[in-house]
């Protein structure tokens, strides 16, 4: 079940790229970063009350609130950079080499959580790799 969730994240991530590139047109990109992250904001919540997300968040630990944090702050990062390299280049090649986190993601995950790999996952690592030099050079 989870690929079907992973999926549909794929799926508004694009969606994400095409609606911020038109609405970053003559916007200051740090203007826009704010309001989609509003936006988030509300739709994060409004989903956590509706379904009953929030009644747990006094057993969350120290751990969790400090990656938590973490994580968000991580997000708020990216999302400044991918709107500022949004405001200036091709949403295309943008998208592309955003999506270079792929393979980071799994060189951390093996640095950091002990992760192991297979084959399979590094030789599709190495082509998002490969592809994302070909697009920047």
């Amino acid at each position: 079940m989870w690929w079907i969730y992973a999926l549909l994240s794929a799926v508004f991530a694009a969606l994400t790229a095409i609606f911020a590139k038109v609405g970053v047109k003559g916007v200051d990109s740090d203007l826009a970063t704010a309001i989609r992250t509003v936006v988030v904001l509300m739709l994060a919540w409004g989903i956590a009350f509706v379904r009953g997300g929030t009644k747990t968040i006094m057993s969350l630990t120290e751990q969790n609130w400090l990656f938590l944090v973490l994580s968000g702050i991580a997000t708020g990062l990216s999302w400044i950079f991918y709107f500022k390299a949004l405001s200036l280049g091709k949403v295309s090649q943008v998208a592309l080499v955003d999506k270079l986190s792929v393979a980071l993601v799994l060189v951390f995950a093996v640095a950091f959580l002990g992760e192991t790999l297979s084959m399979k996952v590094v030789l599709g690592a190495v082509l998002i790799i490969s592809g994302t030099l070909v697009l920047v050079s």
